[in-house]
């Protein structure tokens, strides 16, 4: 029975200290940790702060971003060009579809009785003596007119804005006041769209060009690529550029003709055509390679 009694005190001995000698041994860990919560919760001000940039970082960055900037700009403007030719060649699509809907109902073409006269037994370009583009007189044009009387009644606009007469009053040229072409107004005489003169620009300001077929032979003679020098393709060829031809023997005449009843263009955005007389630039080179072409 002593002997029983006597284990029993051992273990709970043996216990005690155990658990003395834990208490001992732990302290320590428990202390470290406040310790280094503490440094947690209250950092030191090396530790709060980030470093500043230096001036000569400061400016590298910029120098850096000068770089990238001046690398994008030129990105950018050929974007601007190419979204503006893409434009010009859908209002040009508009024109010559609004002249074949109005030549479809009305069986003639929309052109003056002037114009008509003038052209007799010819095909008519619009835009005569005093017709500038990038401010040189385009004395190669055809006719006197710009295409401001197309688009009076194409648009079927009776007078100007200064309440002058178009060619269209009471709607002469346009019976049926139909609008054949819905086009942006510009409310000046510079911008691009119709202007308060009414001539129809393209996006860098120009006024498009318009050659009609009015001797109905199926063949659009335009007043300049006609010419041998603007549009032959090659020496003695009665080929021309972007499908012109040319019926006479080796091509040798300004007789390049488009197979189709209207021929529209712009300058494109240069603004600029060879103003030679006769032109000898050719249609894929120069100041004419970046023209817009409707049978292009």
């Amino acid at each position: 029975m002593w002997q029983v009694t006597s284990d029993v005190g051992d273990d709970v001995r043996s216990l005690w200290r155990s658990y003395r000698l834990s208490l001992v041994t732990s302290a320590p860990t428990k202390r470290r940790s406040r310790h280094v919560s503490s440094v947690i919760r209250h950092p030191s001000p090396v530790t709060r702060y980030s470093r500043a940039f230096t001036i000569v970082e400061l400016l590298t960055v910029i120098a850096i971003i000068g770089i990238l900037a001046a690398m994008l700009l030129p990105v950018l403007s050929r974007a601007k060009i190419t979204a503006q030719k893409k434009q010009a060649a859908v209002e040009i699509s508009q024109i010559v579809g609004a002249i074949q809907q109005y030549d479809s109902v009305y069986g003639r073409f929309p052109v003056s009785a002037a114009d008509q006269t003038l052209a007799g037994t010819n095909d008519f370009t619009c835009g005569g003596a005093g017709y500038d583009i990038n401010g040189v007189n385009q004395l190669w044009i055809m006719g006197v007119t710009n295409n401001s009387e197309v688009i009076a009644i194409l648009m079927d606009i009776t007078t100007y804005s200064n309440g002058v007469q178009t060619v269209n009053y009471n709607h002469v040229k346009n019976p049926q006041q139909t609008v054949f072409l819905n086009a942006k107004m510009s409310g000046d005489t510079s911008s691009p769209g119709v202007g308060t003169d009414l001539v129809y620009r393209d996006p860098w300001g120009n006024p498009y060009i318009i050659s009609m077929d009015l001797n109905y032979d199926e063949q659009c003679h335009d007043a300049y690529y006609c010419h041998q020098g603007v549009s032959q393709t090659q020496p003695n060829s009665q080929q021309g550029f972007n499908g012109l031809f040319n019926p006479d023997a080796n091509g040798a005449s300004d007789n390049f003709l488009y197979h189709g009843k209207v021929m529209v263009w712009s300058a494109g955005p240069d603004r600029m055509i060879d103003n030679a007389n006769p032109p000898t630039t050719p249609a894929n080179t120069g100041v004419n390679k970046d023209n817009v072409l409707s049978w292009q």
